[in-house]
């Protein structure tokens, strides 16, 4: 199939009204796509089913799948393109009340931690572009030439709506009964050096994230393993990450580990249920699927491994594994008619200067708008 043929058929599934996803994981040359063959909308109920899922932050509304067994799979190699494919205009919505408005609510959040409501609380905001005939495959292809170490995706369902990203959090990787998880926390400006001095409130971030993790995940896993932390490129920012590795005890059940998880510290708070409900109850708008979860859920990899007899040569062979990669929601936004819905946040802890805070929102709404 012809890189041409493959973004020929997403559009034609765009313009018929039927649901689709189209995506490439990070550093990877293939784009994968999902064609649903109707619009019914499909929800998982247990993780076990086949597909790729697109979950909301709040963990009590429903996941939603596009099923494989009722969508077509299809890939393409992609390298990449010469150049943007630029839209014709961009007007970016002025709110003049919205930087007082999101300080206003950094500050709330620092005197609800100096108050031990919590200790961090993860604070957004939503920000409004208009563009001048949006074409969802268009910005896509610009996701896909910015954003390779990203996972970059357009997913679309009529009775949802268009959402893009190019997220660098990974929220679980599963193959077989090997699990990894990420722990991204921390954002400071890329100026062309990756060796930069990280202040006590990001190294904080970042560890009550991975102490989160290892905490909740101890009845399920076995035989931990936590790497250094390092600073990590996305876009135009730098990050802390950890990853954090394990085997996964034979009794353990995905839907469980996945409302261990989510919405983990870093796109949430600690502890959970208390910073959950600051966000509901302060936000300014509904976040949705913004610092939700998507991705690859029980698809069937192809491993390739060594026969451990020494006769026939040695003879490579398969291995087939389910395999499930989930990424957390971040660096998105969502078209309606001729708008580009964008959102940014960033993890508030008692050493939170709201100033700063709003200035890093400003930072990752950037990795946005540059492709638009």
């Amino acid at each position: 199939m012809t890189l041409e043929f493959f973004f020929k058929r997403i559009e034609t599934q765009y313009n018929s009204k039927l649901p689709f996803v189209s995506y490439r994981k990070p550093n990877e040359n293939k784009i994968n796509a999902l064609l649903q063959e109707t619009n019914d909308l499909h929800f998982t109920s247990n993780f076990t089913e086949k597909g790729f899922v697109f979950s909301p932050f709040d963990d009590k509304e429903k996941t939603v799948i596009i099923p494989l067994e009722v969508s077509e799979n299809i890939q393409v190699n992609f390298e990449h393109y010469t150049e943007f494919v630029n839209e014709k205009e961009l007007e970016v919505v002025k709110d003049h009340d919205e930087k007082q408005q999101h300080i206003d609510l950094i500050q709330k959040g620092v005197e609800a931690i100096l108050d031990n409501k919590f200790k961090k609380v993860v604070l957004s905001r939503e920000e409004t572009v208009i563009i001048s005939e949006p074409n969802p495959i268009t910005i896509f292809k610009n996701l896909l030439n910015a954003y390779r170490s990203a996972f970059v995706y357009c997913w679309y369902h009529p009775k949802v709506g268009v959402w893009l990203g190019a997220t660098p959090e990974t929220l679980i990787k599963i193959e077989g009964n090997r699990f990894s998880i990420m722990a991204l926390a921390g954002t400071q400006d890329y100026k062309g050096t990756q060796d930069v001095v990280w202040q006590n409130k990001e190294k904080q971030e970042q560890q009550f994230v991975t102490d989160f993790i290892i905490d909740n995940l101890k009845p399920s896993v076995e035989s931990f393993k936590v790497s250094d932390v390092e600073t990590v490129k996305a876009g135009n920012l730098l990050h802390l990450k950890t990853i954090i590795s394990a085997q996964l005890k034979p009794e353990s059940n995905l839907k469980e580990i996945i409302s261990l998880l989510h919405p983990t510290p870093a796109v949430c708070g600690l502890p959970k249920p208390e910073a959950k409900q600051f966000i509901l109850d302060n936000e300014h708008y509904k976040r949705t699927f913004y610092t939700g979860f998507l991705g690859e859920l029980n698809m069937e990899i192809k491993l390739q491994s060594r026969s451990a007899k020494r006769n026939i040569e040695n003879r490579a062979y398969t291995i087939n594994k389910k395999s499930t990669r989930l990424y957390v929601n971040l660096r998105c936004m969502q078209l309606k008619d001729t708008k580009a819905i964008i959102y940014v946040g960033g993890g508030i802890t008692k050493h939170s200067n709201p100033e700063k805070e709003w200035e890093e929102t400003v930072s990752k709404s950037l990795v946005i708008k540059n492709v638009l």
